[in-house]
Parts: structure tokens; sequence; C-alpha cells
């Protein structure tokens, strides 16, 4: 009987080894049937550590959470424990049968594969299964909004669009954010107002008090009617989301999720200005206006010059229309008109004033009347049209030639007199005060400058190969110098792979977590069965590595495991990037 029992005590022992050196690499799913509402749980476990973990497509879902890892070691009747879990929470794109394929993965440089899991999605149901994960969170309390003033004006009215960003009091966001898609507003004139500072704001969205800032102001004035489409903002942003647990001094722990927003795009029904009662001179001028007709004298001597002015101040749309022309008798001499605008933009429209300017010169004694103007625009307020009309202006003319002599020049030729003046501030501009002169002779290469240069250059080179010298064998004695810049080449070696990768997500971060262990595996001689967290710290600690050292290299791990799966900019890139480097590079310089 003392025999059996030992026998049966080493079948048991010999059976529990060979079960625990069995390599085991499955998938689970939290239920095969499920409505189109509700989320799926997958997790693929191993029970022995692996490399280039390749998950399936998941093309039939979204993945609205994961991957998250999770590690169990424990401890058993002397027997060891290991289970390694990738997590993913899936939410089905539409009803059906879908089969989600094998994952892979690669242990002890044997590849293992899951069995494939056929999912059945039926209709909605009414209580959808699991609480909203954080990217729900994120959706539910973010909110970017275009706020329209007008969605029918006339043309050539104005029309502000505010964008503002709208974050509850639930979460935060991370401040670098970036524009992901500027608005274009085709057929539209547009001005940017400029927003000085990101003041936060509170108010209410959809009767929820939110706290918000204003990221852009617009002021557009259509310029065709009917449908006219605003194009949406698209922000990349970063969310923070409450986890429900605290740190050791007590704080709320965040979960940060990587968030694309849109203001959705706008359409403005533009309409057409009335055609009843509109006037015949109308040249588009749509606000409040005056008007007015000045002239800087009304008497002079032939010859000598006076200013006419033609303005127009008001609100409205005032870079968008031409002002009414001067006429004048043809005695008088009428150059081209100077435009002027002194026009400011604000969310209320253009406000200021715009002129032309004429400079006008008779050539003849009398007195010239100057006839009335007319100016009409489309009053807003009233929705009608409106004419201001000038008064007469007489210009009299004391001194100059006859009015007699005036005629007969003037039925001889009367459109000689208009001519364009182009000012200028340089009296002298046609003389030329400078000149560019060239030797007829050529001078001689022999005890030229060029010559000398030559001949002294082979002398001033060998002072300079000493200092070059002596700079090397400076450079080569400074020990500490020497092992920061191996340190720094050796990190750009290891990293060059995921730099050439930047921009694709899924390589540059495969082939970055690839080469931190690679480096690892070249310094610290460990292979890859034994590459976790706990150990890395370990052997780092013990080759006397700065602690914050260590935590950042463990914390770019963690940023590759998460970071695969999930949406992540141009931007985070780069700074993963950056910090492996730099961390890679204080490891090596470090590292006993």
């Amino acid at each position: 009987m003392k025999h059996i029992k030992y026998i049966i005590l080493l079948l048991i022992t010999l059976t529990t080894y060979v079960v625990s050196a069995q390599v085991k690499f499955e998938a689970k799913v939290s239920k095969k049937k499920l409505g189109v509402n509700e989320r799926l749980r997958i997790d693929f476990e191993m029970n022995k550590d692996g490399d280039n973990f390749v998950p399936p497509s998941f093309k039939d879902f979204t993945i609205v959470g994961g991957p998250n890892t999770s590690l169990m070691n424990s401890y058993a009747n002397g027997v060891k424990t290991y289970q390694k879990t990738y997590s993913y929470f899936l939410a089905p794109k539409k009803k059906g049968k879908f089969t989600i394929k094998q994952a892979t993965i690669e242990i002890d440089g044997e590849i293992y594969k899951t069995f494939p899991i056929t999912i059945n999605v039926t209709a909605a149901v009414d209580k959808p299964n699991g609480s909203p994960d954080a990217s729900d969170i994120a959706s539910e309390n973010i909110h970017l909004v275009a706020e329209v003033s007008k969605s029918d004006p006339y043309l050539n009215e104005p029309v502000t669009v505010v964008y503002k960003l709208y974050v509850s009091t639930e979460v935060g966001i991370d401040g670098n954010w970036r524009e992901k898609q500027t608005p274009r507003y085709n057929d539209f004139w547009s001005q940017n107002i400029e927003v000085r500072g990101l003041n936060i704001q509170r108010g209410l969205y959809k009767g929820k008090e939110y706290r918000y800032v204003v990221l852009r102001k617009t002021v557009l004035y259509p310029q065709k009617t009917g449908k006219l489409k605003i194009e949406p903002l698209v922000l990349d942003i970063t969310v923070e989301v409450p986890t429900g647990r605290a740190n050791v001094f007590g704080r709320q722990i965040m979960n940060k999720v990587p968030k694309t927003v849109t203001a959705g795009s706008r359409t403005i029904n533009v309409k057409v200005l009335p055609e009843q009662g509109k006037p015949s001179d109308f040249k588009g001028a749509v606000g409040d206006f005056q008007f007015n007709v000045t002239t800087s004298k009304n008497q002079l001597n032939a010859t000598e010059s006076l200013q006419a002015k033609i303005e127009v101040s008001g609100n409205g749309n005032l870079k968008l229309f031409e002002l009414p022309k001067l006429t004048t008798p043809s005695s008088l001499e009428v150059y081209e008109p100077e435009h002027k605008e002194n026009v400011r933009t604000s969310l209320s429209g253009m406000q200021g004033r715009i002129s032309d300017s004429y400079t006008i010169v008779p050539q003849y004694r009398g007195k010239y009347p100057v006839p009335s103007i007319s100016f009409s625009y489309f009053d807003l307020k009233t929705e009608t049209y409106k004419r201001i009309t000038s008064d007469e202006i007489i210009i009299d003319v004391i001194e100059g030639p006859t009015a007699a002599v005036a005629n007969n020049k003037d039925n001889a030729n009367t459109s000689a007199n208009k001519q364009t003046v182009t000012p200028s501030s340089n009296t002298f501009t046609f003389i030329k005060t400078t000149s560019n002169w060239s030797s007829m002779t050529s001078e001689a290469f022999f005890k030229s400058s060029g010559f000398w240069a030559m001949l002294l250059l082979p002398f001033l080179a060998i002072p300079l190969a000493i200092i070059i010298r002596k700079a090397k064998d400076k450079r080569d004695a400074d020990v500490t110098g020497n092992r920061i810049r191996k340190a720094d080449r050796l990190a750009k070696k290891y990293l060059s792979v995921a730099k050439k990768n930047l921009g694709q997500k899924e390589s540059f971060y495969e082939s970055l977590e690839r080469a931190l262990h690679n480096y690892l595996k070249a310094k610290l001689n460990i292979e890859t069965s034994d590459f976790n967290k706990e150990k890395i710290e370990t052997l780092l600690s013990e080759r006397n590595v700065e602690r914050s050292v260590v935590t950042d290299f463990i914390s770019i791990l963690e940023s590759c495991e998460l970071a695969r799966y999930t949406p992540i900019t141009q931007v985070t890139m780069e700074n993963d990037y950056d910090k492996a480097a730099k961390t890679i590079s204080l490891i090596d310089k470090q590292i006993r």
C-alpha cells in the first residue's frame, strides 16, 4: 500500500508537470449572441509569454476599447502558473453572422493560432449589456458646435459663425489639440476675427451646464444665392475620462482617450435681393450707409487743382461694391481717382468708410457745375432699397483763359483732357544717377590676388591641419563625451526602423517595441521569455539606472501595447519616438 501511494503521488506530479508545460493560446468571448447595440468582450489568453501578437482584423466590428493587457503569476503546491491576456471591447457594425478570425503569436520560436469564433448579431435589445467605456463617455461629454447667426440671409448680408468647444464638468481635455480639417468658405467672402486667449466660460448645451471655449470667429458675406454649404471644422483632441479610482494621494486617476470631434457641415439658404423697387444704378451695396460728395475748395484759378471726394460710410459690405463715378464738364481736367478704405470687421460685419478722391484741374475761367450723384443700397432693416442723392457743386474758376477759347478747344477734342496720373514722390526719377562701368582691359593672372592666394594656401593649410589633429586627440581623450556620443548613436541605431515608420501607426509601434526588446537583449543579456516589466525594472535598478529613467522606459513599453490598436496622432508618435531615443541614451550612459 505504501508503494502504491508513492506511485500515485509520482503520477500526479508528472501529470501536473506535463499540463503546466503545454502551451495554450486561445480566444474567449463574453457571449456569442448579442444585439447590435451591445458590446462584446474578447480575450486572447496564453499560459506562456510570447512575441509578435497579431489580433484578427475585426472588420465587422468597431474597437471601442483595448487592447488591455493583464498578467497573472501564481504559485500553488510548488507549481508556477502564468497567464497573460489581451482584451478587446467590440461594437458590431450591423446585424448578421460574423466570424472573428484567428489571432497569432510567437512562443519559443513556434507560431500559435486561436480558433475562429462565430458571432450572431441580432436586432437591438432593450437593455444593452455593459457600462459605457471611456470612448463613449468622451463622446457624450465633448461637443464641437458651429453657431451660425442666420441661416437665411440675403445676398451680401453678413453671417457670423462662432465655433465653440463644449466640455462637461465630468471630463477634461488635454490642451494640445490640433485642427485636422479647417473649414473652407466657398462662395463666401470671409474674414476671421482674432480670438485673444481661450477664456473658459460657462453655458448651457441642450439644457445641461457645460464649460466652453471659443475657438474661431468668422464673418461671412454670401456671394451667391441658393443653398451654400459651410464645410465642418474637425479637431483631434485628447479627452481625460475619470476611471473611478484614486492614486495614493487621493487624486482621481484619469484615462486619456484620443478623440476626433467635428462641428458638422452647415447649409445657408441665401435669398435673392428683391427685384421690386431695385434702382437702375444699384451696384450691390447692402447695409446701412451714409453718402457724401465734397470738394476741397470751390474757388480757384485755372491750372490750380482741387480734390473731389465721393465717400460712403456706415455698416455693410463696404469692400464688395463700386462707388458711383464722378461726372464733370469737359473743360475740367479730371484724373483717375485714388481709392481709400478705412474698414474694420467685427462679428457684426464691416464698419467704416470707403472713398474715391478725384484730382480736378480747371483749364479755363468760368463757373462749372458738378452734377449731383446718386447712391443706392438695400437696407436690411426695412428690406427695401434706398437712394441718397448729393447736391450739385459749383466750381468757380476766377482767373484763366476766356471761356470762348475754351469752347473752341472743347469742341475739337472733348476727351483729350482726361488721363491717368501715377503720383511719385521723386521728381527726378527720370535722371539716371548711377552707372556700371566695366574695364576694357583684362588683368593678367600672374601676380594677381588669385595668384598670391593659391600660392599661400598650402602654407595656411599646415597650421589648420595641426589644429584639427589636436582637436581630434582631445576628443578621443574625452571618455565621458565619447560615452555620451556612443549612447546617442546606439539609440539612433535601434530606433532607425521606427523612425522610418513614423506616420504609420501599427508599423511604427511594432518596430518601436521591437527596438526596445532588442536593445535590452543586447545590454542585459536576457531572453524573450524573460522579458516582462518586473524583471526589466529589477535588472535596470541593479545596473544603477535612475528610477525616473526606468519608469520612462516602462511607460514607453505600456504606450506601445496600448497605442498599437487605438487612434494615435502624428504628434503623439513623434513624442513617443523622442522619448524612447532619450531614454535609451540615458540608460546607456548610466548602465554599469
